[in-house]
């Protein structure tokens, strides 16, 4: 073999090929399959200097970029170019992706720009703190402490209308943004809000910490997905959940939460690869938020999409710009009804 042949570090399963979109599996086999999987490698934080996920557009442009504080942490707002609405901008709170472990404010500001551009509204990116080195429940806490921030500083810092709120994220920003949503639910959430938030908008969420790929798991039936493989996901949940007994609890998994807390959670908007392993999750969370009584769920399965589609909207895969171009449909529906 020359030296400057590459080696595949990821290929794809033969038994899902097929099964793929193909401009994903052409962008895989191109680029995706050379990249070590970064749970067979020993941790280093120096693995977060890598694109989380590559294959995205450059970030729209906006008229203001600026950084926040928290107590431990920052956030970024990105807020569009024209007038602010006579009450103020909407606001999309969202949290990045990366399994807990992996991203930052900056990761996935293609997201957050085109979320801020087409829903004409101020996004704030949350610099939520990442496992290993905080573990669960850190991250809830720096999510809730964000909506806090909103609720206390936006209409002077920002000139935010908060009564129109919204949350989401994607993967296990997903997860905080649906936990965050039941936070904000709760009649203890201080300060009060003015009025309940108007959205959910959760993509490929993790909202089940048990699944598993074992027989009749939630995982099971796409368990040669590529990219956020079984064994990935388990590495990530051991960073940010070591022990067992909190995998139940609705503030680290919101499918487990009180069916009278999940009620009082907003509309959602649930987008979903048909071969994501956390697909599965997805589906249930959205059909119990219907069951409860939620008015609106939509969700929505991008056939052939595997976990990472979000972040890979350049002309190699469309079917990430259309994933982003429903999310801000979605996002810009829901501000207008409100």
């Amino acid at each position: 073999m020359s030296t400057t042949e590459k080696v595949p570090k990821q290929p794809l399963h033969p038994t899902i090929i097929s099964r793929l979109d193909p401009e994903y599996v052409k962008f895989h086999e191109e680029v995706l399959q050379y990249i070590t999987p970064p749970h067979t490698l020993s941790w280093d934080p120096a693995l977060r200097n890598a694109p989380a996920v590559p294959g995205s557009t450059e970030p729209l442009k906006v008229h203001k970029t600026q950084d926040f504080d928290l107590t431990h942490t920052n956030m970024r707002a990105f807020t569009p170019e024209g007038e602010a609405p006579t009450a103020g901008w909407p606001v999309f709170i969202f949290f990045h992706g990366g399994g807990w472990t992996f991203g930052t404010i900056g990761s996935e500001a293609t997201f957050a720009t085109n979320m801020s551009v087409r829903a004409k509204c101020i996004v704030i990116s949350v610099n939520y703190r990442l496992a290993p080195e905080h573990k669960y429940p850190i991250a809830v806490e720096d999510a809730v402490e964000s909506l806090q921030w909103v609720l206390r500083n936006g209409k002077t810092e920002l000139n935010i209308d908060t009564a129109k709120i919204t949350v989401g994220g994607s993967s296990s920003g997903g997860n905080l943004a649906a936990i965050l949503a039941l936070k904000a639910a709760e009649p203890s959430f201080t300060p009060p809000l003015p009025s309940p938030l108007v959205f959910q908008l959760l993509v490929v969420p993790v909202t089940d910490n048990t699944a598993t790929d074992g027989p009749g798991g939630l995982w099971e039936e796409n368990k040669h997905t590529p990219w956020l493989s079984p064994a990935r996901m388990n590495w990530f949940k051991d960073n940010y959940l070591p022990n067992k007994e909190d995998w139940t609890k609705w503030t680290a998994s919101p499918i487990f939460a009180p069916a009278e807390l999940l009620a009082k959670t907003p509309n959602a908007w649930i987008g979903l690869g048909e071969l994501d392993i956390l697909k599965g999750e997805g589906v249930k969370y959205g059909e119990k938020l219907k069951e409860v009584g939620v008015k609106e769920v939509e969700i929505v399965i991008y056939k052939g999409g595997p976990h990472p589609i979000m972040a890979m909207d350049g002309a190699a895969v469309k079917l990430g710009a259309k994933l982003i171009t429903d999310a801000a449909t979605a996002l810009n529906k829901a501000f207008n009804a409100a």
